[in-house]
């Protein structure tokens, strides 16, 4: 890389770490590259992004930010797996760590909170904001579905009691 590579890559990751939801840091020593295609597509269909950079530019990323405490995560083979949704990029990590050893999570950041490895499995088992959205939208439709029950039960059971009655004259 040079220079001009060098300070771009930074003022990206700089925009990532400032701008973003949620931050995971991984080791990733001893994936193959299929593996770590396979990681990166897994969090893209889950709605986040993988990104392996070197230590020394991360730090420097880093700099200046509401998180730069997690700069001691970065030494060793690392990536990061990034999202806007607080729960996207930890459950990719998790569940693919579940799967493959080799990526050991070794912490993160939510907004300015620094995470332990505990802290993102934690995060990773919450519902989604969509799940959460769903969740919301079936609670609200409820009381609306009861109160057509309600209101359509009388009708019902007076269409019943005519048809009873109906057919009891029909057998006298």
């Amino acid at each position: 890389m040079d220079r001009a590579q060098k300070s771009e890559l930074v003022t990206t990751l700089n925009e990532v770490f400032s701008n973003t939801g949620v931050v995971v840091v991984a080791h990733y020593s001893g994936l193959s590259v299929a593996e770590m295609t396979d990681f990166r597509s897994r969090a893209r269909e889950a709605g986040a992004q993988v990104k392996v950079a070197k230590n020394r530019l991360a730090k420097l990323a880093l700099e200046g930010t509401e998180v730069s405490g997690i700069s001691e995560l970065f030494s060793g083979p690392t990536c990061i797996a990034y999202s806007e949704d607080p729960v996207a990029a930890p459950k990719a990590a998790v569940n693919f760590a579940k799967e493959n050893e080799k990526l050991v999570i070794l912490g993160g950041t939510m907004g300015a909170t620094a995470l332990d490895p505990n802290g993102v499995k934690s995060l990773a088992s919450l519902p989604s904001l969509d799940e959460l959205r769903g969740m919301l939208v079936g609670l609200l439709q409820a009381p609306a579905g009861k109160i057509a029950q309600v209101v359509v039960a009388p009708a019902g059971k007076l269409a019943r009691v005519f048809s009873a009655k109906g057919s009891q004259s029909e057998a006298a």
